[in-house]
This record gives structure tokens, sequence and C-alpha cells, in this order.
């Protein structure tokens, strides 16, 4: 089992940054790879970033590319995600996700965390 804890949520202007840390406990976090998705009202949960084992390959969202910037630090069993230049459509619930395999197809991440709120205010 892997526990996912996301925070650093809240309401910020457009144009401006938030750093997401989404910290695991359980089994050897360094094992698994990591994703980010998020999910708006009346719509799906989404791919935004993944990052594989050992930080080599990462793979984003054509709609954050340039402005998120995912990485983790092994040490620490914690993903971030850095979001800059954030716009109202990036407005959602962001949830960070653990799985052996390395992908952006949702149904196949394993472990989720609760989601943490992001507003972005025009």
């Amino acid at each position: 089992q892997v526990q996912l804890v996301e925070s650093g949520g809240g309401l910020v202007q457009a144009g401006g940054s938030l750093r997401l840390p989404c910290a695991a406990s359980g089994r050897t976090f360094s094992a698994y790879a990591m994703g980010w998705f998020r999910q708006a009202p009346g719509k799906e949960r989404e791919f935004v970033a993944a990052v594989s084992w050992s930080s080599g390959n990462t793979y984003y969202a054509d709609s954050v590319k340039g402005r998120f910037t995912i990485s983790r630090d092994n040490a620490k069993n914690t993903v971030y995600l850095q979001m800059n230049s954030l716009k109202p459509e990036d407005t959602a619930v962001y949830y960070c996700a653990a799985d052996s395999i390395y992908t952006s197809t949702r149904d196949e991440y394993e472990y989720w965390g609760q989601g943490t709120q992001v507003t972005v205010s025009s």
C-alpha cells in the first residue's frame, strides 16, 4: 500500500504560481512512477504530468507544457507540481497518483491521494 497526501492548493490570481507537494508513505517510494491529474467541476479527471522512478523521464499534457513542472525527491518521498502562469481554466482539484508503470493513463494508476483544490481567479 502507498498512501498519498497532497497539499499546497489555494486561491491564486491568473498569472500567478503555486507548488503542490504530494507526500508518500508506505512502500518504497522510489519504486513507483508518479503522476498528477486534475478534475474540474462537471469534467472527467484528466492527466497533467508524470515522472518516472528516477526522474529520468517526464511527460506533460499539452495544456500545461511549458508552464508546469513535475519533479520528485526520493529522499523525502515527495513529488511536486510547480505551476506557473496559471490560468482560470487550470481551476480544478489536483490529485497525485502512484503506479509501478510510468504512464499517462488515468485508469492504470493504482494509488491516489484525496486531492487539493486549486482556484485561479481572472
